[in-house]
């Protein structure tokens, strides 16, 4: 019954500790808009013309993302257009 116990224990641990060395992203975007009195928060523009276009009308300001990791942001190569078939 000792050696299930232990068993189970150091399993647990060994989990335990390979789950917390799992690394983290952050965020690939570089500029973050920040909507006027609404509050809202938009981190999602590589380019600070994306964001000052995002809040053009509608007030706020554009601010550098806290949590940018310089990675640059992967988009599909073929562009997203895809061919169809169709169905007969």
């Amino acid at each position: 019954m000792r050696l299930v116990v232990l068993t189970l224990a150091t399993l647990l641990v060994t989990f335990a500790i390979d789950g917390a060395q799992t690394s983290a992203h952050a965020d690939p975007y570089r500029w973050c808009a920040m909507y006027g009195a609404r509050g809202a928060t938009n981190c999602y523009f590589v380019t600070l013309d994306q964001c000052r276009a995002a809040l053009s009308g509608m007030g706020g300001f554009c601010q550098p993302n806290n949590f940018y990791d310089g990675r640059p942001v992967v988009t599909a190569e073929d562009g997203g257009r895809r061919s169809r078939s169709r169905v007969r």
